[in-house]
């Protein structure tokens, strides 16, 4: 009896430190972005803003494109908790036609690695909307 009311504290206490573990949060604004018809060779920007709604700094190792004519700009700096970022994904609108892009964020986030996407299609210039 002694055993089995033992290992049953130790049960939950296992289960209760792993829920007050604390992290570092993404709390995404928008995790996709449509630019509709954009120009060719006009290059055009995403801008996917977040809070850091966690307890501990948020660190992003690293942010790519699924491409390289995707460019990524993320904050290098913690974001603290309660801040906020913004992670930036400039596409290179070169060749015509509909495109469907993503980005690929490494953290130390909750959830592990978080993926953001973008899509449109590039069209000749002046056929795009304004």
């Amino acid at each position: 009896m002694k055993r089995l009311l033992f290992f049953g504290s130790l049960l939950l206490l296992s289960a209760t430190m792993a829920m007050t573990i604390p992290a570092a949060i993404f709390n995404w604004r928008s995790t996709t972005h449509d630019f509709g018809r954009v120009a060719q060779n006009k290059p055009v920007t995403a801008e996917f803003s977040f809070t850091n709604k966690g307890e501990l700094p948020l660190v992003i190792n690293q942010a790519k494109g699924s491409c390289g004519c995707t460019g990524v700009e993320y904050p290098k700096a913690p974001v603290m908790p309660g801040q906020s970022g913004v992670i930036k994904a400039t596409f290179n609108a070169a060749a015509l036609g509909a495109f469907n892009k993503s980005v690929t964020v490494e953290s130390n986030a909750e959830g592990g690695t978080q993926m953001l996407y973008f899509k449109g299609e590039v069209v000749k210039e002046g056929t795009a909307a304004q």
